[in-house]
Formats: C-alpha cells, sequence, structure tokens
C-alpha cells in the first residue's frame, strides 16, 4: 500500500510544479514584450521623420526642397548649435503669423548682388578683338560705387557677333553673365536663362539652356541665323532678356539688354562684345490695343468676380493679317500663381467681344497680397501662341491698373469695369 500512497502524493505535486513554471513564463513573457515595445518606441522618438513633403493649401504648392542639408529635421546637436549662433533667434521659430501661404518669413534682407570681375577673364576673351573694352579710369570708378548703386547693378552680358558671307548667316553666340542678382532670397541663388529676338520683325526667337543656382553663368552657346543679307544687318536690334527659372510660377525677369546693329562691322571677323543688363523696360504702346474688364470684389464669400468684356485696336499678325485673340487670366498670391483660366478664340478680329466670366476664391483675407494678369494671345495652331498684350492690376500697379485695383478694394460687392491701355508682352 505504501508504493501506491507514493505514486499518488507525486501525481498531486505534478500540478503544483506545472502552476509555478507556468507563472515564471507568464511574468518573463510580459517582462519581454514590455522590453520590446519600449525599444520600439525608443526607437520611434529617435528616428528621423520623412524630408520631403508636398502640402496643398487652397491650390498653393508648399515644396520645402530648397533648403540645405543643416536644415533637415533629425540633424545632430551640434549642427543645430551652430544654426542657432550664426541665426537670428527668431529666424527658426515656427511662427506661422509671420509666415506666407508658402511657409516663407516676409523679405527682410535686401538682394545681394555681384559686380563684373574683369580680372577673371578667360585667355579667349582677349584673343578676340573686343568693343567698347573697359578704361582704367572706368575700373576705379566701378570699384568706388556706393553700396546704394551697386545694389541697381542687375550684372554684364558677354556675347559675340559674327557674319558668315558664305553661307549668309548671321551668328551670334551667347557666352556668359556676371553678377547676376539672387532671384531667390532663401537660396540667395538664380537660375538663369537667356532669350533673344531679333527686332522689329520678331520672327526668330532663340533661348539658351538653364543653369541652376549660379549668378554666373556660362552658357557658350551659338544661334546662327540665316538668309539675313548683310545689308539688311544695319537695321536689326538684338535684343536679349536675361530671366531666372521659377518651377512654382511665372519666371523672374531679371533685366534686359538692347544692342541696335546700325554702325557695328562685322566684315573684319567676329566682334566680342558685352553690355550691363538694365532693369526691363515695360514698353506702353497704343499699338498694343485695349482691353475692357470688370471686377468685383465679394468679402463676405472671399471671391473675387473677373468679366472680359473686350478688346479693341489689336494689332495684326505678322503672317495672316488679323489675328485670333484670346484672353488668359492668371491669379497672384505673393507672386505664385494660384489659379489660371481663359476665354474662348475670337477669329480674324481686331475687336473682339468676349463677355466671359470667372469666379475665382481668395486664398487670404483681403486684396494686399493678390494680383491678377491678362494676357491677349493670338492663336495659331502652326506655332506657339504670340502675346500680343499684357495687363496687371494689382496694389503695387501704377496708371490705371492701381487705380482700378484700389476702387474695387474700396467698394466691394461693386462691379467696376474699365479700358485698359496693354502694354508689350
Amino acid at each position: 500500500m505504501a508504493p501506491i500512497a507514493d505514486s499518488r502524493q507525486q501525481f498531486d505535486e505534478i500540478p503544483t510544479v506545472v502552476g509555478i513554471f507556468s507563472a515564471f513564463g507568464l511574468v518573463f513573457s510580459v517582462s519581454l514584450f514590455a522590453w520590446i515595445c519600449c525599444q520600439r518606441k525608443s526607437s520611434k522618438s529617435n528616428k528621423t521623420p520623412p524630408y520631403k513633403f508636398v502640402h496643398v493649401l487652397k491650390g498653393v504648392d508648399i515644396y520645402p526642397e530648397n533648403l540645405n542639408s543643416k536644415k533637415k529635421f533629425g540633424a545632430d546637436d551640434k549642427s543645430e548649435a551652430k544654426n542657432k549662433s550664426a541665426m537670428p533667434k527668431n529666424s527658426l521659430h515656427l511662427d506661422l503669423e509671420k509666415r506666407d501661404l508658402n511657409g516663407n518669413f516676409p523679405k527682410t534682407t535686401t538682394k545681394m548682388q555681384g559686380s563684373p570681375d574683369p580680372e577673371n577673364s578667360s585667355p579667349k576673351h582677349f584673343a578676340e578683338r573686343k568693343k567698347d573694352s573697359v578704361s582704367p579710369d572706368s575700373l576705379k570708378s566701378i570699384t568706388s560705387l556706393s553700396s546704394e548703386d551697386k545694389q541697381d547693378k542687375l550684372g554684364t552680358l558677354f556675347f559675340s557677333l559674327e557674319y558668315n558671307f558664305e553661307k549668309k548667316a548671321f551668328v551670334v553666340n551667347i557666352k556668359e553673365a556676371r553678377g547676376l542678382p539672387a532671384m531667390d532670397e532663401q537660396s540667395m541663388t538664380s537660375d538663369p536663362y537667356i532669350k533673344m529676338t531679333i527686332l522689329p520683325e520678331k520672327k526668330h526667337k532663340v533661348k539658351t539652356r538653364v543653369l541652376r543656382k549660379t549668378l554666373d553663368p556660362a552658357f557658350d552657346e551659338t544661334f546662327t541665323f540665316y538668309g539675313i543679307p548683310y545689308s539688311q544687318i544695319q537695321d536689326l536690334t538684338l535684343h536679349f532678356m536675361v530671366l531666372s527659372f521659377d518651377r512654382f510660377s511665372r519666371d523672374d525677369v531679371i533685366g534686359e539688354v538692347l544692342i541696335p546693329l546700325a554702325g557695328i562691322e562685322l566684315s573684319e571677323g567676329r566682334l566680342l562684345m558685352d553690355r550691363e543688363i538694365i532693369k526691363r523696360n515695360v514698353r506702353k504702346s497704343s499699338g498694343r490695343g485695349e482691353l475692357l474688364v470688370s471686377l468685383c470684389y465679394q468679402s463676405t464669400t472671399n471671391t473675387l468676380t473677373v468679366v472680359v468684356l473686350k478688346a479693341r485696336h489689336l494689332p495684326k499678325s505678322d503672317v495672316s493679317g488679323l489675328s485670333d485673340p484670346y484672353v488668359k487670366v492668371n491669379l497672384y498670391h505673393s507672386k505664385k500663381r494660384i489659379s489660371k483660366k481663359k476665354t474662348h478664340v475670337k477669329k480674324c478680329t481686331p475687336n473682339a467681344v468676349f463677355n466671359e466670366l470667372f469666379v475665382f476664391d481668395i486664398p487670404c483675407e483681403g486684396l494686399d497680397d493678390i494680383s491678377i494678369e491678362f494676357l491677349v494671345l493670338d492663336s495659331d495652331r502652326g506655332s506657339r501662341n504670340e502675346v500680343i498684350g499684357r495687363l496687371t492690376l494689382g496694389s503695387s500697379e501704377e496708371g490705371t491698373g492701381g487705380e482700378h485695383w484700389k476702387e474695387i478694394c474700396e467698394y466691394p460687392r461693386r462691379q467696376i469695369a474699365k479700358w485698359h491701355m496693354l502694354c508689350d508682352g
């Protein structure tokens, strides 16, 4: 009977042992799970969040891709300390009230503009014949310019002209530009390119490639124009337009250079020239025609109603005679285009009647940072549509454009119509 009692006692002890091991296993599992959760939480807190992102706010795209590596999220403490010591205290605070729709702070710095350095000219520039070279006296005057004069400098354009008598071709080589102003105040640089047109007929239009993030672009691009007799060279004028590419809105105009070819001898070979880039002259011309538009600002719904009514005295096109006009309407907020509309094309008429209404949602309270642009274009299926004339209305505009804008701001909910002279596009 004793062995039977011992076996029963052993069977009674088995559940107790199993319970003890189960309790230890449960405690170990809970501890391991809690440790894993803590490790994951700490790794998530230390992990750098994604840098590239896109945020759409009422039709405005915000791409913070122009920040340098020091401003990326998750930077180390040393770089952050250096940035805080080198930059103003308020420059890194995310104060949304002081930012515009694009997340940028208001403009507080003046544009840094370089000046041409004649000592850094390449050797081939001196090997060629140069016109209007800089004298030592002028160099002294340039170096003694005041800060205000330097701010007005828009840089220097270097190019060469040549005529090929065998091929009866006019050759223009756009070499480089120096000392351009910075159009992007965040990166303090520009993305320049050049458009060139031969006036007065505007038949020949070319442009260079865009060079990224530079104030001294070296293009070195040659454009050859065939079928221009040498006897007509004296009657032509070269128009260079220097621009900075902007992927989010209309490209910024840096300046222009006008070169009348009267008196310039190209029979002796290639001629190297350089000219100062000057501020663009928006030439108003009665030959561009007029546009009648009506605007009304609804303060309750924060909308702007635009009615394109009529156009008159539009110029004739070069080939087909009468133009086929239509109007493109662009709405800008802080120089960023946020909406665009266009009318139907009116066939073969210098006096077009559109009577088309467009309603724009305003992404801010009031019209202080809003402007609207009207582009009258000539529809051409065979080539690119040519701009006949341009009109801009806004608080910063002069003449009738500023007066019309002031009236619609002072008298909301009232439709106000005015005729405006079109500017040269």
